[in-house]
């Protein structure tokens, strides 16, 4: 059976796969499972619900709000926010539990369920299995003035989480840490639309913002971390230090260099690694990374003196690595990055105004950043319609990839993923040239399709 909750949370197709009745049973879930395992014990539960700008999301935010009244739970409405920003607000309103809707990076027609516990972590495997288990279950349901009410909390709660990010970088009423850089910003005509140029503007910075007029129906379409042409142009055309792009609830965050270059989440993530071990702040001189992170930031951390440490693909388990053993700075080539002094999810704002920092405290250019953390031709192909259950154990499948391995030997590697949130097998080759590293990938993903077909 196919587990409903993926690495992000649940995820498809508005109105079929996610549809108001599955809404309305994970939150009444929800709450019977946390109530019973004493999360809200002593006290009367409460939760706040946000969601990114995609139509569906008001229907959903209203059946998941209903299913957690309906059990005896509290619900405020943050309305349209980042899912960083529910996460952050959990933690900073005190409250038991966070639910968001939002599919991400997907396109609009899709959204999303996933849940934040108390302190702002997202739910554990086995608690969300519990979840599941529990969907449709007749139970004992609160009545009278059991049940939970629901109230709106908009713009406030915005405006405490903008408070919360510039501060991390030493914002203040007289110090704007930023002044004198100007950045472009796709807002993936998304969550971050209003509180990412916000942000970054209270930091003294000069914004130039794209795609930041959601409508319900174009976020993500041809913008964000997903699209970055568009962005690459303008940094361009805008004479801009350079660009950061969010995706659609804005937990990633990619750059673009003064020439129009894409700089992507591992270099990021070698850049800030770097700087806070220079500060002193980087626990254990270690970086936490997941095995589709490029072998060109393994070695680049290794010659700065910062050890990595690999886990599954998702920010989910890179968290759980880094809270297990202290670390503070994790993240994926995809531009999901957690500082974990201030985050307990992925922020891509937040990733924007440390790394703008950065560049402003070294004075050098985000392309001479960059340009310490190379990276080793890599090939990522996405095959589409096939059976993503089998990919792990396909003979023939397994054969092609042993065949790839020994074709590149220790000059490069190969990675075969099912997706944890989309119907589909990543196949991802690194090698020493681009034209190995594609023949190689098309090589195998043929195989895969060929294979895997449903």
């Amino acid at each position: 059976m196919v587990r409903l909750f993926g690495t992000d949370g649940v995820r498809g197709l508005a109105n079929r796969d996610v549809s108001v009745e599955l809404a309305l049973g994970l939150g009444s879930a929800a709450a019977h499972v946390l109530g019973t395992s004493g999360e809200f014990t002593g006290h009367r539960p409460r939760a706040v619900v946000g969601r990114d700008p995609r139509a569906s999301g008001e229907f959903l935010e209203a059946a998941v709000g209903a299913g957690l009244a309906s059990s005896g739970v509290d619900v405020i409405n943050l309305g349209v926010l980042p899912t960083p920003a529910l996460a952050h607000l959990v933690g900073a309103l005190d409250v038991d539990l966070g639910v968001m809707i939002s599919a991400s990076h997907n396109a609009m027609p899709d959204n999303g369920i996933k849940f934040f516990a108390r302190g702002g972590y997202k739910l554990p495997d086995m608690v969300e299995d519990a979840i599941e288990q529990r969907l449709g279950e007749t139970w004992d349901r609160p009545t009278g003035a059991g049940v939970g009410r629901i109230r709106s909390d908009v713009g406030s709660a915005a405006e405490q989480y903008v408070e919360h990010l510039v501060a991390t970088i030493g914002t203040t009423a007289d110090v704007r840490p930023l002044s004198g850089l100007r950045i472009a910003v796709d807002a993936a005509n998304g969550a971050a639309s209003q509180v990412g140029p916000d942000a970054l503007r209270r930091a003294g910075a000069d914004v130039v913002v794209i795609n930041a007029s959601p409508d319900g129906l174009n976020i993500n379409e041809k913008a964000g971390s997903t699209h970055p042409e568009q962005l690459q142009a303008v940094v361009v055309a805008a004479e801009a230090d350079f660009g950061v792009a969010f995706d659609g609830d804005a937990d990633r965050c990619l750059a673009v260099d003064h020439g129009g270059v894409l700089v992507d989440g591992d270099q990021i993530l070698g850049i800030l690694a770097r700087s806070l071990k220079d500060e002193g702040r980087l626990p254990g001189d270690t970086l936490v990374v997941t095995v589709m992170s490029n072998l060109g930031l393994i070695l680049a951390m290794r010659e700065a003196g910062i050890s990595t440490v690999q886990t599954g693909v998702g920010d989910r388990y890179v968290l759980e690595e880094m809270r297990a053993h202290g670390y503070g700075l994790g993240g994926e080539q995809s531009g999901h990055i957690i500082l974990s002094d201030y985050a307990t999810t992925g922020d891509g704002v937040l990733t924007a105004l440390h790394l703008a920092a950065r560049i402003k405290s070294t004075g050098r250019r985000l392309a001479d950043l960059a340009g310490d953390v190379p990276r080793l031709p890599q090939t990522l192909v996405n095959v589409k319609g096939v059976d993503k259950a089998r990919a792990s154990h396909d003979e023939g499948v397994l054969e092609a990839v042993s065949r790839a391995e020994a074709t590149l030997g220790d000059t490069g590697r190969v990675l075969l993923r099912p997706s944890g949130t989309e119907p589909l097998v990543r196949v991802m080759v690194e090698a020493a040239t681009q034209t190995q590293a594609d023949g190689v990938a098309d090589r195998l993903a043929a195989v895969v399709r060929d294979r895997l077909s449903l």
